[in-house]
């Protein structure tokens, strides 16, 4: 899946860790999700969305490239 949270995240000047602070989670997930290596949960989706004020599809977009 891609994402922009590394966008989403340095235009807020949010470093990694207080962002994973805020969520609850270790900084290396904000650093795997933002790689692409990992795809949050639902409940984490929501709660990235809200941290942005905007929509779960503002952030995560299907990867549609054929493998």
């Amino acid at each position: 899946m891609d994402n922009t949270l590394k966008e989403l995240r340095a235009a807020q000047r949010l470093s990694q860790q207080k962002l994973a602070d805020e969520l609850g989670v270790s900084r290396q997930t904000i650093i795997s999700i933002e790689k692409g290596r990992f795809d949050p949960s639902l409940p984490l989706a929501f709660q990235l969305a809200q941290i942005f004020d905007c929509r779960i599809e503002d952030i995560f977009t299907p990867d549609l490239r054929e493998d």
